[in-house]
C-alpha cells in the first residue's frame, strides 16, 4: 500500500489506517482479546502499517494490546495514539505519554493527539498554550515523531497551530458525516494539515449489514449515534441502495466504495475499525479501488440524501 506524508513531517502513514477502539472494549459488546490481536495482525498483514489507538480506550488496554500484536515489527509500523482532555495541564500530558509508551512497548510514538478540547465532557479548561509546550517538548525529547489533534473546530486548530505544528487533525469523517468538509477542511488544505477520518463507514452504517428497525445492545455506544435513528436511518438506506450498483460495478463491498470515496477527498485518509481479521483485509483492499471522477461525483451526490439533513454539529453521538 502506497503510504502518505503526515503534514509535514517526515513520518509516513498509510490512506488506511487500523483503528483499534473496540480493542479497548469499554463501550462495545463482544469484543475479544484473542480476536483483536490476530485482526490487527491481519492488517499490518494486509499492508495497513499505521494504527491509531488511544490512551482512553479501555484504559489503556487498547494501547496494551496492539503492543501485543506488533512488537516484534515495530520498525515496520506506525504507532499514532491520543491523550485524553481530562490530561492537558504539562506535567499530565508528559505522564500520560510515558504511560502510552510503556503501554505500547516502545521509545517513541510516531504521531501524538490531543484527543478532545480542553473543557470537553466537563473537563479541566488548560490554555492550548500550556499543552502545546509539552507537546512541543515530547518532540523536542524524541518521544513523539509529530503532533495531532482530534475533534477540534477549526477555530481550535488555528488557534494551536500558534504554538507549534500540527501535522494532523482527526474528525468524524465519512460519506454520511461531513461537517469537516465546512470547518476546517479548508483550513487543513491551506496549511497542509492531514485529515485522519475517523468513523468512516459511520460506525458500520456504510457496510450495509444493519438492517432498517435494527436494535443494538444498550451498552453498545451506538445506541446513541444519531445515524443510527428516526429519519436519518431511513436515508442512509436510501443512500446504501443507491451506492449498491456502483459497488457492484466495481466488483467491491459497499465499505470498501466508502473507504475509496474518503481517501480520494484533499489529504484524507481513513482510519477502519474491525473485529475479525477477514474485515482488516476486505479495509485494506479498499485502497485499490480507483473511482472516476464522475464516480466520485455521483456517490458525493448520493451521500448528500442524508447529509443535507444534518445539522451542523460535529459529534455524532447523543451524549
Amino acid at each position: 500500500m502506497e503510504k502518505r506524508r503526515l503534514g509535514k513531517s517526515d513520518v509516513e502513514i498509510t490512506p488506511i489506517l487500523m483503528g483499534t477502539w473496540q480493542a479497548g472494549k469499554k463501550w462495545w459488546v463482544g469484543i475479544e482479546d484473542a480476536d483483536s490481536i490476530k485482526t490487527i495482525r491481519a492488517a499490518f498483514e494486509a499492508g495497513i502499517t499505521t494504527i491509531d489507538t488511544a490512551e482512553v480506550y479501555g484504559e489503556g488496554h487498547s494501547e496494551r494490546i496492539v503492543a501485543e500484536a506488533l512488537s516484534d515489527v515495530r520498525e515496520q509500523v506506525e504507532y499514532a495514539t491520543k491523550v485524553f482532555a481530562n490530561h492537558l495541564q504539562y506535567d499530565q500530558v508528559i505522564a500520560a505519554c510515558d504511560r502510552s509508551l510503556k503501554n505500547l512497548k516502545t521509545d517513541y510514538i510516531d504521531l501524538y493527539q490531543i484527543h478532545w478540547p480542553s473543557g470537553s465532557f466537563n473537563t479541566e479548561i488548560v490554555p492550548i498554550a500550556e499543552t502545546m509546550r509539552a507537546l512541543n517538548d515530547l518532540q523536542a525529547q524524541g518521544k513523539i515523531r509529530a503532533i495531532g489533534v482530534s475533534n477540534f473546530s477549526r477555530t481550535q486548530l488555528a488557534e494551536a497551530s500558534q504554538y507549534g505544528r500540527i501535522d494532523s487533525l482527526q474528525p468524524p469523517y465519512s460519506l454520511f458525516w461531513r461537517q469537516v468538509e465546512k470547518d476546517a477542511m479548508p483550513y487543513c488544505r491551506d496549511n497542509h494539515i492531514s485529515i485522519l477520518a475517523y468513523s468512516p463507514l459511520a460506525q458500520g452504517l456504510l457496510t450495509g449489514r444493519f438492517a432498517p428497525g435494527y436494535k443494538f445492545h444498550p451498552e453498545d455506544n451506538r445506541t446513541g449515534n444519531k445515524l443510527f435513528q428516526g429519519e436519518n436511518f431511513e436515508r442512509a438506506h436510501q443512500a446504501l441502495e443507491k451506492l449498491r450498483p456502483i459497488a457492484e460495478s466495481h466488483n467491491c463491498t459497499l465499505a470498501q466504495l466508502a473507504l475509496a470515496w474518503l481517501i480520494a477527498q484533499p489529504q484524507t485518509q481513513a482510519i477502519a475499525g474491525a473485529r475479525y481479521p477477514e474485515q482488516a483485509k476486505d479495509n485494506a483492499l479498499a485502497a485499490d479501488v480507483k473511482l472516476s471522477p464522475e464516480e466520485l461525483s455521483e456517490i458525493d451526490a448520493i451521500g448528500r440524501i442524508v447529509t443535507d439533513h444534518l445539522d451542523d454539529s460535529s459529534v455524532m453521538w447523543n451524549w
